[in-house]
């Protein structure tokens, strides 16, 4: 009685290829070319893929994601804030490069700016404008122009040494909507506390509520703040001694940007993002109930 030849394995993607190795997750045999390193033994590509399929990603210490890291909101921002600078001296035919302030360094007034600065209540060109006369609109449009190419440059410097770290603390989402809502939260103390005829407009708003939020930030992870501080309150002196600087505006920022950071950090590990996403649309409501009461007080008085 003669007995049968054995046969020997081949590859399951390569049927030419004699192999003895085995994928350790699904068993079947695998050639050199579809070997994957695994934590014991090899792997076969389609359990590579799968395995990395249902693998949670990766998070951040606040829940983010970690595609913060590669800053991608953080440019974006520069990006736009760019793109309005140029449209801004289109507009002006080439005059928003430099204008009235402080020499020609902080730029004039161009139509695109007028059209989209927080304006609370103004009469021009025979008609009514203004934040109080439903232009709400500025309340967002105002943080992505500037008076000025110089005007752009210290916020862009400032986005792009902030946005970096806090996209990468936080994750693109949480950092896109920290960055939106202090802005928001400048705009709007603008809107209360300029004088009615007055415009201002600028990334500022959001830049103060960036440097408040990695001051939390950095608390919240137990690492040294003593460099922000000097920082903010150097800041905090232009704000109150150069003219023209929307006081209300830089401090509103501040004060939006620290509170959502503090929702962002301190949210409780359960639950965590029902939690942030609650405390951002609280503070968003906020918002919008004090531009409601402060376009009665205009349309009214």
């Amino acid at each position: 009685m003669s007995e049968s030849p054995q046969t020997v394995p081949v590859c399951y993607r390569h049927p030419g290829r004699e192999t003895y190795v085995r994928c350790t997750r699904c068993d079947r045999p695998i050639c050199p070319d579809c070997m994957r390193d695994a934590a014991v033994g090899h792997q076969c590509p389609e359990c590579v893929a799968e395995g990395l399929r249902t693998q949670r990603p990766a998070r951040t210490a606040f829940g983010g994601g970690a595609a913060g890291r590669a800053g991608y909101v953080t440019k974006t921002l520069i990006g736009l804030n760019v793109l309005m600078m140029l449209l801004s001296i289109a507009s002006a035919g080439g005059g928003g490069i430099a204008g009235g302030g402080l020499g020609g360094l902080m730029g004039g007034q161009t139509p695109l700016t007028l059209w989209g600065s927080v304006l609370p209540y103004a009469i021009y060109d025979g008609a009514l404008h203004g934040v109080a006369d439903g232009e709400y609109y500025r309340l967002v449009t105002a943080m992505f122009l500037h008076y000025g190419v110089l005007h752009l440059l210290l916020n862009m410097w400032a986005l792009w040494v902030l946005g970096r770290s806090l996209e990468t603390a936080l994750g693109p989402l949480r950092f896109a909507a920290l960055y939106l809502v202090a802005g928001l939260g400048g705009n709007v103390a603008a809107y209360w506390l300029s004088a009615e005829n007055t415009t201002s407009a600028g990334a500022s708003t959001a830049i103060f509520g960036l440097f408040a939020a990695l001051f939390v930030i950095m608390r919240r992870l137990g690492r040294d703040t003593s460099a922000v501080i000097p920082i903010l309150v150097i800041n905090l002196i232009f704000t109150f001694t150069v003219p023209s600087i929307s006081i209300a505006g830089h401090l509103g920022g501040m004060v939006t940007g620290g509170a959502l950071a503090l929702v962002l950090a301190y949210a409780p590990r359960t639950r965590r993002t029902l939690v942030q996403s609650v405390g951002i649309g609280a503070i968003v409501v906020l918002l919008i109930a004090l531009v409601v009461a402060r376009t009665v007080a205009l349309l009214v008085g």
